[in-house]
């Protein structure tokens, strides 16, 4: 664990508001990106940041000195995150045009073609990521948008290595299967 965040912790433990606000400014950023890529709005992402920190405001007694603390903190981000992806699923359907809009490429001036093309790639990567477990899903975002090693993804969602490895291919697999078509069709276009 971080010096910085260790004796964060520490003084957080002991009711010290300035602490855990240091500790909410250093990894608030990395939760939110993480809970994008999960829930796959940014409205939803701030709301799952907001539910990360107050539980591990209530939990920071639970928490163990030894390990990470920024482990310990995206376990919850990202239990909170498929928590509230599946109870967004009992609200309402994801509507693609906002994943669309927050997913288009940067201002490369690209052509009309790509646009469209990102916007479907974009749009299929959602709608897998929507159909895989809370536990693939989980793993090929650690892994594949935040660079995780299989040890990290171990910590983060307390599984053994097999488990991760597995998770993490199944993911792939399912992945390149539903990208596949957009790909072939990609290639027939160009040629």
């Amino acid at each position: 664990m971080q010096p910085d965040d260790a004796a964060a912790v520490a003084q957080a433990r002991d009711g010290d508001q300035a602490a855990f606000r240091s500790l909410v400014e250093r990894h608030g950023r990395g939760i939110y990106r993480m809970a994008v890529r999960i829930a796959g709005r940014h409205e939803d992402a701030e709301d799952v940041v907001q539910e990360t920190f107050v539980k591990a405001y209530r939990q920071l007694d639970r928490f163990e000195a030894r390990a990470n603390f920024s482990t310990w903190l995206y376990r919850i981000g990202f239990n909170c995150a498929i928590d509230h992806v599946r109870a967004r699923r009992h609200r309402e359907i994801s509507s693609a045009p906002e994943v669309l809009n927050e997913m288009a490429p940067p201002s490369r001036e690209p052509s009309t073609e790509d646009v469209v093309y990102g916007g479907q790639i974009s749009a299929r990567v959602q709608a897998v990521l929507g159909d895989l477990t809370a536990q693939e899903r989980a793993a090929f975002v650690m892994r594949h948008f935040h660079g995780c090693s299989i040890d990290e993804i171990c910590a983060s969602l307390d599984i053994a290595p097999n488990a991760a490895k597995h998770a993490v291919f199944r993911a792939v697999k399912k992945m390149r299967a539903a990208l596949r078509p957009l790909m072939a069709e990609r290639v027939r276009v160009q040629a």
